[in-house]
């Protein structure tokens, strides 16, 4: 199988479409927390719109069952977070937190992956 078959596989596209969606979350989150907590300009209020816009959006592309795709969202937002607190926040996920994140992506892959008729 090349490269291009796999990047095209619907396991893939749905991974990468969390990703995507969980990262409009944040930022649309974030940048409101910076003004409030932050002092930071009241600007920051429209890309965090935006973004939350975003986010909205990204969540009617899954092809499944809302619920089911609220249900596993939370596993890959929970890693999003993590990576967020490390790579924006400057904080380093203790083991613990790594360990959670990855039961929530494990209870992800089987919401959204287990085989079922409808």
């Amino acid at each position: 199988m090349t490269l291009r078959n796999y990047l095209v596989m619907p396991e893939l596209k749905t991974v990468a479409l969390f990703i995507m969606t969980a990262l409009a979350e944040i930022v649309g989150c974030y940048l409101p927390y910076l003004w409030l907590r932050e002092g930071k300009p009241i600007w920051l209020l429209m890309p965090a719109a935006l973004s939350l816009v975003l986010f909205v959006w990204l969540l009617s592309l899954h092809p499944t069952a809302a619920g089911r795709v609220y249900a596993a969202y939370g596993g890959v937002y929970i890693m999003m977070a993590l990576l967020w607190l490390w790579v924006v926040q400057g904080i380093r996920p203790t083991s613990w937190d790594m360990v959670g994140s990855g039961i929530a992506l494990l209870g992800m892959a089987i919401i959204i992956f287990a085989p079922r008729t409808q």
